[in-house]
């Protein structure tokens, strides 16, 4: 089965939010946006192929929402930054690792 169409939109997700590298609202935005993209993503593969995609769908996507928690619930400004960082990496982590899943099913 070809992921291309979704792969493709994880590929232009990814490429959006690699250079995000300092705190402000808007970059919390687009990462926000990407996650829900992201979360939006997997669910279709999960729906297509659940075996493949389960996986990520429970773990990975929990992860990324965990950091994405972790960002709103910082008390200062150096930890909101650092769990920006870390979210930015969880997100673009778990991407890069769906899209590899689905160039290993083509």
């Amino acid at each position: 089965m070809g992921y291309a169409k979704e792969r493709g939109k994880l590929e232009k997700l990814s490429g959006k939010i690699v250079g995000l590298d300092v705190y402000n609202e808007k970059n919390f935005a687009i990462l926000v946006d990407c996650h829900e993209n992201y979360s939006h993503t997997i669910r279709i593969l999960k729906n297509k192929e659940s075996e493949l995609f389960m996986e990520l769908y429970t773990n990975e996507l929990q992860e990324v929402k965990d950091a994405r928690k972790a960002v709103k619930e910082s008390e200062t400004d150096d930890a909101r930054q650092a769990n920006f960082l870390q979210y930015r990496d969880t997100l673009v982590r778990v991407m890069d690792k769906t899209i590899e899943v689905t160039k290993q099913t083509n």
